[in-house]
């Protein structure tokens, strides 16, 4: 598992006693649960920015070749 914050890209540490990851950075606390949701909601939110950006490149390509 990534130990990045999600939010800000800052450095995470273990707080035993809460059971928390908290970023250095922004202060903003996880638990080993909701930093996994994260980091999924982030990678999904690229995959789709990836595949829409491929797809309006075939798009454009398609329309270029009409022309």
């Amino acid at each position: 598992m990534a130990r990045y914050c999600p939010e800000c890209g800052g450095e995470l540490y273990y707080d035993p006693p809460m059971k928390v990851y908290v970023c250095r950075s922004c202060g903003s606390a996880y638990t080993h649960q909701e930093l996994i949701d994260a980091w999924r909601k982030i990678r999904q939110q690229s995959f789709e920015e990836d595949r829409r950006k491929r797809l309006q490149r075939e798009y454009l390509r398609w329309w270029l070749s009409k022309k």
